[in-house]
């Protein structure tokens, strides 16, 4: 099976826990991911600042798409194997920018790196490299859950 279609990458769509994130894609290619996320109240710890899970998760989930969408036409798509972000600087809040770019596209994995950036100060919150499996796609659809 081949196909080029991805499946819809809105707030709407996704799980309750990738919604959390705020992760909005703005731009996909084989090898780049933009996008954009709305930090606030809702990602803080109890210490007022933006939980390091947040920045993990927009990690694994920009790198996975444009990873998936590299390896579409194939029939296949991207499992992360390997997280590994880093927490440059407390954040209470601001527009996020994410940008993802391929350092490696092979055959059976590829390496992606993820900066998420304060669009207001321009200083870097996180960064984070993801090593991901490409995997066939599932031939049937997953079961729907109550």
């Amino acid at each position: 099976m081949t196909t080029n279609r991805m499946p819809d990458m809105t707030l709407t769509s996704a799980s309750a826990f990738v919604a959390a994130s705020g992760l909005v894609v703005d731009d996909v290619t084989d090898t780049t991911v933009r996008g954009h996320a709305d930090l606030g109240e809702d990602q803080h710890t109890p210490w007022g600042v933006v939980h390091g899970g947040v920045y993990a998760t927009i990690v694994e989930s920009a790198a996975s798409i444009g990873a998936s969408h590299a390896v579409a036409d194939r029939g296949e798509f991207a499992v992360g194997v390997h997280n590994a972000t880093d927490f440059l600087r407390p954040s209470t809040g601001c527009r996020a920018t994410v940008e993802a770019e391929a350092l490696h596209q092979g055959r059976t994995q590829q390496l992606w790196q993820v900066v998420i950036t304060d669009a207001g100060t321009g200083k870097v919150l996180a960064r984070g490299q993801l090593r991901v499996q490409n995997v066939p796609l599932p031939t049937a659809p997953p079961a729907a859950t109550p």
